[in-house]
């Protein structure tokens, strides 16, 4: 994996965003569904990526990106690893007097997922075979994504993340590093940890704690249950709920709302940066707890996580089955219109 550890230690860290909640635009979403091809990025200057699909619209200024991950929708390195590179592409494309970038959106196209998180599989083999350092240093190329995507890349944009579905442990976390949360109603988050007797290490109690108060961040994160995308917006932490199938018209219509407001919103989320910092060092240490936690799991809990990557897999199945289905289809309609036209 290249090495993504130490490029945002002189960022200024980001408590978390100042809720916005408005009213999405009923809309239709687009029905593309593919999972996993490689897309070349619509702007020459950014970098083609294995695992995220990248589209720059120079009408609003604004730069789409969405996971297609290689198997199971979690956080494997090397999509770690795009997304590091991608950034870097979007300090390198849109800083230092490049073209205007307002607003950097990321979501997934894995149906019915925005993340699952950590790469338990990884995971498992790693604390099998006593390798703590393996996980300190998966655990920070995490945090180090995390850090500068909490700082917007020290650039002048408006960070949105788009969730189509469940976002769950460090999907969840990966989530609280963005300005604003759209969500379609009924998608899911949560942290299941506690369930093989871990915790999220990568960010989620120094944000929930910070937004939150600690005993609610401690709760969330102890019950192990899942909460709605309404729940998540009662308590603010998603700022706009859209109707199923609606969320990437929900973010235009977010971003057309609030053309005139742009700046100041901007403004208003860079000064919360300063007001409860959260440091890379912070994270790196919860980092480090986390990883010596997870050396003393049990072979049962091991076996649970295991079971986990199982089911993990029994999805992607399901989702290559419906892709398949969905691609089939496509080919059947067109073959059905000629012969009628043919009669």
């Amino acid at each position: 994996m290249a090495s993504i550890t130490g490029l945002a230690k002189d960022l200024v860290p980001y408590p978390g965003p100042v809720p916005l909640r408005r009213r999405p635009t009923p809309a239709r979403r687009p029905s593309e569904t593919r999972i996993a091809p490689a897309v070349s990025p619509a702007d020459p200057g950014l970098s083609e990526l294995a695992q995220i699909e990248v589209d720059f619209e120079a009408g609003s200024n604004t730069l789409w990106a969405f996971m297609r991950p290689h198997g199971r929708p979690c956080q494997n390195p090397e999509m770690l690893a795009d997304f590091s590179r991608l950034q870097d592409d979007i300090e390198r494309v849109f800083g230092n007097g490049g073209p205007d970038l307002n607003y950097f959106v990321f979501g997934s196209r894995f149906p019915g997922v925005f993340s699952l998180g950590g790469d338990l599989n990884l995971f498992a083999s790693k604390i099998r075979a006593g390798d703590e350092a393996a996980l300190v240093g998966y655990g920070n190329a995490c945090v180090d994504v995390l850090h500068r995507n909490m700082n917007a890349l020290n650039l002048p944009i408006i960070t949105i993340g788009l969730v189509q579905g469940d976002a769950l442990g460090g999907g969840f976390e990966g989530l609280l590093s963005f300005d604003v949360i759209i969500a379609e109603k009924g998608t899911k988050f949560g942290f299941p940890e506690i369930l093989f007797g871990l915790f999220p290490g990568m960010g989620a109690y120094s944000f929930l704690a910070r937004r939150l108060g600690t005993i609610k961040a401690q709760e969330m994160i102890l019950d192990g249950r899942t909460y709605t995308a309404e729940e998540m917006h009662e308590l603010g932490i998603v700022h706009i709920l859209a109707e199923r199938g609606q969320g990437e018209a929900a973010v235009r219509a977010y971003i057309a709302g609030n053309r005139r407001r742009r700046n100041g919103q901007q403004a208003i989320y860079q000064a919360a940066r300063e007001v409860d910092r959260i440091s890379l060092d912070e994270l790196r240490k919860i980092v480090a707890v986390w990883a010596a936690a997870a050396m003393n799991l049990t072979d049962r809990d091991l076996s649970i996580m295991e079971r986990l990557v199982l089911a993990q897999d029994k999805l992607r199945g399901k989702a290559q089955a419906a892709q398949a289905a969905q691609a089939a289809q496509a080919r059947t309609v067109p073959a059905r219109a000629l012969s009628a036209s043919a009669r």
